[in-house]
């Protein structure tokens, strides 16, 4: 007497199974959505309720109780990823709707002087003044920050003034911007008269923004790096400050490179303490030690106020031209972390 094969395996819904149940979640909240008159955001959030409904009920029936929960926690988990990237989106397609009209070979290469009215204008002088004040904060501030992210791993470690340290640094995360510029502001003042404006004054304020960021990530990095390392490197007699410098700085190198290029993309969108330090101007101004200096978030929120329709599709064809800096930016330190991570052994 011959006995039936026992299966193991459970049956399971098709690959397309999600993609049927969308459109039919589409659907059905479609017919109370044109009765009703909903908006597009009330569609799809009934679509996305009958969906978490639905996935899970098909699923229970076929293939169990537990294939049932994994697909609708599945289902939750993509539902937050779609609600946390939506407004990012939404923000790329309302900058480049916007201000991809003004983008041309003249508004890039031109300055705002002696530009009257409807003129055509650029923002040549905002992007020269962008990248001199940031490239001056990157100097200022990757130094201090990567030496004190050294002190605080390599010779720190929990001394009080380590702590006093880690203790300032994560107050300095957290001061709002406009403060640090009201303080290079007085630093300014004090230094060379209550008159004085320069781009110098925006990198001091940014530098100030951008060491909290560089030392937490410099610090973290170099936490990372195994003591194995260092142990084997003095073992051959060599000294702490030649170790830093040749194991465990170039060990840490890549996450170091991608921290100080995001406290970069932080820094450059700044607008407030810029307003207060270094001013604006309508010609370029590639001396950052005398004279106003406009950057393009000063330069956005200028056009933006004129309240003019030429002066919004300015600062919209701005605010593309400096999203485009900030992903640009984030692209290089992908690339660097790629290029400069150590080889993992397999």
């Amino acid at each position: 007497m011959s006995s039936a094969p026992m299966s193991i395996s459970h049956p399971r819904l098709p690959r397309w199974a999600p993609g049927l149940v969308g459109v039919m979640a589409l659907a059905l909240a479609g017919l109370p959505a044109l009765l009703s008159g909903w908006g597009l955001v009330k569609w799809i959030v009934a679509a996305i309720v009958v969906f978490l409904v639905a996935m899970p009920l098909w699923s229970r029936l076929i293939e169990g109780r537990r294939a049932a929960v994994d697909r609708f926690v599945t289902a939750l988990i993509w539902t937050a990823f779609a609600i946390a990237v939506s407004p990012l989106v939404w923000l790329l397609y309302v900058v480049i709707r916007s201000g991809a009209p003004a983008i041309n070979g003249q508004f890039l290469s031109v300055s705002m002087l002696n530009v009257i009215g409807d003129e055509q204008g650029g923002i040549f002088h905002a992007l020269i003044g962008t990248l001199l004040i940031t490239v001056a904060a990157a100097v200022i501030s990757i130094p201090i920050g990567i030496l004190t992210a050294v002190y605080l791993v390599e010779y720190g470690k929990r001394s009080r003034m380590a702590r006093v340290i880690t203790f300032l640094v994560d107050v300095m995360t957290g001061i709002p911007s406009i403060v640090a510029g009201l303080f290079a502001l007085a630093l300014l003042v004090l230094l060379f008269g209550t008159a004085f404006r320069a781009g110098i004054g925006g990198s001091i304020a940014l530098s100030l923004l951008m060491i909290p960021t560089v030392v937490r990530s410099s610090e973290e990095m170099m936490r990372l790096v195994p003591d194995d390392l260092r142990e084997a490197s003095y073992a051959l007699g060599v000294p702490k400050w030649r170790t830093i410098t040749r194991v465990v700085l170039p060990t840490a190198l890549a996450g170091i490179v991608t921290g100080v290029v995001l406290a970069i993309s932080r820094v450059i969108g700044e607008t407030a303490p810029l307003l207060v330090v270094a001013g604006a101007t309508d010609g370029v101004n590639a001396n950052l030690f005398d004279g106003r200096m406009t950057t393009l978030p000063v330069f956005i929120f200028s056009q933006y106020a004129s309240s003019t329709p030429v002066g919004y599709q300015r600062a919209w064809g701005g605010a593309l031209v400096l999203i485009a800096l900030v992903m640009v930016l984030n692209l290089i330190a992908r690339i660097i972390g790629r290029i400069f991570s150590p080889a993992k052994g397999h």
